[in-house]
């Protein structure tokens, strides 16, 4: 099993456990950036995605777990629409303000390049999603320019590959 660890988070694959706080999340309007609220039915979708992502890719989200169940979700995935590999987090209400996407985010870029050779690592992010934006400025990203071919409301913000 992938696990990786921060001082504050373990960063595991999704399981059933995670199902309640995964849709309570999407259903609420912190999830507006990313499509939502979403109702149950479709945010089991998603939630099934970003398990199967890790089958299809040996890559893909991770739950972010503070000890007391998860918090949020953090993770790499590519799905077919996008034109990179994408790193996106979301934290759930009690998590928000701790800076846990910050910390799970840096875990997962320097994890990349063991699973993944992309050229290139972007955050597509919501032109109104501020705090996302500041999130991907503390991990040194930078906003290209450029609007997301699948989505223009999104920013590309292009992260700085580490070495492995």
């Amino acid at each position: 099993m992938i696990e990786l660890q921060t001082s504050r988070l373990t960063l595991r694959l999704p399981m059933l456990a995670d199902w309640p706080a995964y849709r309570d999340f999407y259903a609420s309007d912190a999830a507006k950036h990313i499509g939502g609220p979403l109702p149950a039915v479709r945010s089991w979708y998603y939630f099934a995605g970003d398990r199967g992502h890790w089958d299809l890719h040996g890559f893909g989200w991770f739950t972010l777990d503070d000890g007391r169940g998860a918090v949020g979700t953090c993770g790499l995935h590519i799905p077919p629409h996008h034109a990179d590999v994408e790193i996106g987090w979301n934290v759930y209400g009690a998590g928000q303000g701790k800076g846990y996407a910050t910390e799970a985010a840096r875990a997962v870029l320097d994890w990349a390049p063991s699973v993944t050779d992309a050229q290139r690592i972007v955050s597509y992010i919501d032109r109104g999603n501020t705090a996302s934006k500041r999130v991907a400025e503390k991990l040194g990203a930078d906003f290209t320019g450029e609007m997301a071919a699948h989505d223009p409301d999104c920013e590309v913000w292009l992260h700085q590959r580490r070495a492995a």
